[in-house]
């Protein structure tokens, strides 16, 4: 079982031995990188090139380590019980199965992507750390023991908000996805966008990777949005003249899909602005 990329995602290859390590190890992987790298789709990838079936598990603010497992509904079942429903004496009935359990029971192998775990309490990666390490958990309103018969591969990913536990750190393999360099963009670009013209790809590489590098920027703009970019500029059939910024002005054209706050549309309106002054 081994992961190599699939015709729609190009894996780098330290990317790919980073996957086959957490496989091998039968722990999970730990992803980070910048938001728009490819880390939640790493995880839809690897369920397709290895045939399997993929559970989601995305994590808000208000999510806790519980609701992995599973929830008990007491409202519904004192409710129930008031109105005479024979439901209520078996509560099992009131178990909700979360997306752990669900990997847990599966028939076979299965992987399970816990997303942007970074977003909920610091506490809630230490609540899982016996559940992740043995694959088991207690279900104590029903006195049940939940154990995986088919140890999933989990994929977590972290968009690096908040410092996470060394505890929980111990227990996964680790990878950062560094952002792609161009031949590896143009790689990924000719996946979504096949038969660009090879002018326009450069001269559009190369402007996006000047605005990734321009001092100051408080959002770089990611990949997924260098791919939205393109696709408006074969829409709107633009080559690679057209993509000269002009002399009142140093953003790039439909400049909307690359920056994504007015600090760094102002900041590219005030260097025009000074090297207009210094041409005088």
């Amino acid at each position: 079982m081994k992961f190599t990329g699939t015709d729609t995602y190009v894996a780098t290859d330290d990317l790919t031995v980073a996957v086959n390590a957490a496989v091998t190890l039968e722990r999970p992987l730990l992803v980070k990188g910048e938001p728009g790298t490819g880390k939640t789709e790493l995880a839809m990838q690897v369920a397709e090139a290895l045939d399997l079936p993929m559970l989601e598990w995305s994590i808000k603010s208000t999510t806790k380590a519980q609701q992995g497992l599973y929830e008990y509904d007491a409202v519904s079942r004192l409710r129930d019980s008031q109105l005479g429903d024979e439901r209520v004496h078996d509560v099992a009935n009131y178990i909700r199965k979360g997306k752990l359990w669900q990997a847990f029971e599966a028939p076979g192998k299965v992987v399970l992507l816990i997303d942007e775990i970074d977003k909920a309490d610091i506490e809630f990666p230490n609540d899982l750390l016996q559940e992740l390490d043995k694959m088991e958990f207690f279900v104590y309103e029903t006195g049940q023991t939940v154990r995986a018969a088919h140890r999933p591969i989990v994929i977590i990913t972290s968009n690096n908000e908040k410092e996470l536990p060394d505890a929980f750190l111990r227990r996964c393999f680790f990878h950062y996805i560094r952002f792609p360099d161009a031949e590896t963009m143009k790689r990924i670009v000719e996946v979504h966008h096949p038969g660009i013209k090879p002018a326009l790809l450069t001269a559009a590489l190369e402007q996006f990777y000047e605005i990734r590098d321009t001092g100051g920027l408080k959002k770089k703009p990611s990949t997924s949005e260098v791919l939205d970019w393109l696709k408006l500029l074969l829409a709107e059939d633009l080559d690679p003249a057209d993509l000269k910024a002009d002399a009142g002005s140093a953003l790039p054209k439909l400049h909307g899909a690359l920056l994504k706050n007015e600090q760094d549309v102002h900041l590219f309106e005030r260097l025009a602005f000074m090297a207009r002054s210094q041409r005088r």
